[in-house]
């Protein structure tokens, strides 16, 4: 059996919760570190957050304080429940957790990412960022040799179709649309991104919750319960029914079961920075006849019922 090493660099809220027990639990991946950024919530609870969902499952990484605040815009509107109400019916200041007596690292999240994919194997370690660029891009310029030793991103953000911020822009890209160009345009030799268009088209149910629950661990009746309360959540909004996409936890599923993924193109991928309609957009140019060479795949569609298994494996006993 094949373990895969993964770093996850997250804003946590529910779903970064979810992605977070998926990468620490399935058997199949190995998490070597945790860094966060502001993003869901402000950076004092998505590090409290992560503490907490680590100590409730039993794991004990190091977790590292990053960016405050994006590159370019330290007056940009985050977290999401200030920008957007409703963004609180998702991810909550403080998740329905006990308090963690675990402790942050000393060492500041860019840092830690360089130590750790500059250090021998750290190329085999796959960057998992499911939160605004903004730690990655400090990192690349902190070390100019670091992309070169990033094998593999999987990351969360995007939108071909419809965002979640504005028509075209998704909340991960949109936050620090500069950090996500330059992430984009380091030359990581690759990037996988699954945008809305792939984690809506797999949306996990009530049903899978009662699965989950049923599993009678921590990390079981923890998702199902933040599962719930998401779809509850866009159920008001969007009338889901009884579904809701868990995007982050989708990283995790793409790199032990590729097949999760059922159609990903290959395109020039970027991010718009100066429009003043379309700030955060992701240009996705898949055509054949294209000047510039890809960049990154990018993933339109998954299968809903392999990711739910993929968590259940994740939350057995």
């Amino acid at each position: 059996m094949t373990v895969t090493r993964v770093w996850l660099d997250c804003d946590t809220g529910s779903d970064d919760a979810v992605a977070i027990m998926a990468a620490a639990l399935h058997p199949d991946l190995d998490l070597v570190g945790v860094s966060c950024v502001n993003g869901n919530v402000t950076l004092d609870h998505v590090v409290d957050n992560t503490l907490r969902v680590l100590s409730h499952i039993g794991v004990d990484v190091p977790v590292h304080r990053g960016a405050v605040r994006p590159l370019m815009r330290p007056d940009f509107p985050v977290p999401r429940h200030i920008l957007n109400p409703e963004g609180s019916a998702f991810h909550a200041d403080t998740l329905p957790l006990p308090a963690s007596p675990l402790r942050e690292s000393q060492t500041g999240a860019a840092q830690a990412i360089v130590d750790a994919f500059m250090a021998d194997g750290g190329d085999e370690i796959v960057l998992v960022p499911t939160g605004p660029l903004t730690n990655i891009a400090l990192a690349l310029a902190i070390e100019p040799r670091l992309a070169s030793r990033i094998s593999r991103v999987v990351l969360m953000g995007g939108a071909r179709g419809q965002g979640n911020v504005s028509g075209s822009a998704e909340f991960n890209i949109w936050v620090d649309p500069e950090a996500a160009e330059a992430v984009l345009s380091a030359g990581i030799r690759d990037v996988l991104i699954l945008p809305l268009d792939a984690t809506h088209s797999a949306p996990i149910s009530l049903t899978d919750c009662e699965r989950y629950e049923q599993l009678g661990t921590p990390a079981g009746r923890a998702s199902a319960d933040l599962i719930r309360h998401r779809i509850v959540g866009y159920d008001d909004r969007e009338d889901t029914g009884d579904a809701a996409p868990v995007h982050d936890a989708l990283c995790l599923a793409a790199i032990v079961r590729p097949e999760v993924l059922t159609h990903v193109v290959e395109a020039a991928v970027h991010v718009e920075t100066r429009g003043e309609l379309t700030i955060g957009a992701t240009i996705v140019d898949d055509r054949p006849w294209r000047d510039e060479p890809a960049n990154a795949r990018f993933a339109l569609a998954a299968d809903r019922a392999l990711f739910a298994s993929f968590l259940a494996e994740a939350f057995q006993p």
